[in-house]
């Protein structure tokens, strides 16, 4: 079995479900007193998130490189970054590191090519659903059109889940209106919708609509369990830093 690098902390919330996630699935697998091999580091996301507000996405990059050179230390044969809005850092991160990166669109956007789906919405930070460096990969490298919702439904989407869910609190009546955006998506064309923000799923799931949900958390733990159970020496996985 591979050793499974988590980079988290980015909130301490969802890289729970990380570590939750990965080890169920590793039992299931194999059976017994089986568990994942992880090497975790959780940063203070604080720091993160203020460099978020500020713009500086380079000295974000900064924290996040060291914390995945003490993964690799720590004897990873390969990383996940807990979170979607960093990987706008994945390029700084992947040079800093000899180990590869599994890329959490890529993981999303090849079960989504797999299902056929062409068109689909975005939810998730503000970050993540107006930058380019999450959709722009998804459309470039598995040509399916991402939408997002209209500039007030971003904000309350950004809002709820850093004063929300990274908080720990979840919501009736925000996941009502999480609900009601999902809808309008689908409304506009949207075939499903990718809960691009690791905490979203904590809060909404799939019985809670008949709108395909793609939760981008278990879909990347996924890609992460058959990389650290296959019998292959060589990891290949996507890197493409574009």
């Amino acid at each position: 079995m591979k050793t499974i690098g988590l980079l988290g902390g980015m909130s301490w919330e969802s890289t729970l479900s990380y570590y939750q996630g990965l080890n169920q699935e590793i039992k299931a697998s194999l059976g017994g007193l089986n568990s994942a091999k992880v090497c975790l580091y959780s940063i203070n996301f604080d720091e993160i998130e203020k460099h978020q507000r500020l713009g500086q996405w380079d000295e974000a990059a900064k924290i996040l490189s060291k914390a995945a050179q003490n993964i690799e230390a720590g004897g990873a044969d390969f990383l996940l970054i807990c979170t979607n809005t960093m990987h706008k850092v994945a390029p700084q991160i992947e040079t800093a590191i000899n180990i590869p990166l599994l890329h959490i669109a890529d993981a999303t956007a090849q079960q989504l090519a797999q299902d056929g789906m062409e068109k689909v919405g975005l939810l998730g930070t503000k970050f993540t659903m107006e930058q380019d460096f999450y959709k722009r990969r998804i459309t470039d490298k598995f040509g399916i059109e991402i939408i997002t919702p209209n500039q007030d439904e971003r904000q309350a989407i950004h809002d709820i889940i850093y004063q929300e869910l990274c908080l720990g609190v979840i919501s009736n009546s925000s996941r009502t209106r999480y609900l009601e955006i999902i809808n309008k998506l689908h409304q506009q064309g949207a075939q499903a919708v990718i809960l691009g923000c690791t905490e979203i799923g904590l809060l909404v799931n799939k019985s809670d609509t008949n709108v395909p949900l793609y939760d981008t958390t278990e879909l990347h733990m996924q890609a992460a369990i058959d990389i650290a159970l296959s019998n292959s020496e060589e990891i290949m996985l996507c890197n493409d830093s574009d």
